[in-house]
């Protein structure tokens, strides 16, 4: 989904931004990053990429460092056992 719809009246162009429906994320989920990686907790949406993807808070469990996720990678974690 581009985030710029593009429309051309008569000697006119005009744009508007769009903004994404949000994705829904399994906020307060504990996941691991791989089968056997460090645990994470899985936090809020930050923002859409351009690639269509989102970009996750996560906050590692082992030092409490939030950090940024890809929202297609977590949705292939595992929840942490």
């Amino acid at each position: 989904m581009e985030p710029w719809t593009v429309w051309k009246g008569e000697n006119m162009c005009y744009s508007m931004q769009t903004t994404p429906a949000l994705p829904t994320v399994p906020s307060g989920t504990i996941k691991s990053f791989g089968e056997f990686g460090p645990k994470y907790q899985v936090g809020q949406v930050l923002r859409p990429l351009e690639d269509g993807d989102w970009i996750i808070e996560v906050t590692l469990i082992e030092t409490g460092e939030k950090t940024e996720y890809r929202l297609t990678r977590l949705q292939n974690d595992p929840e942490a056992s």
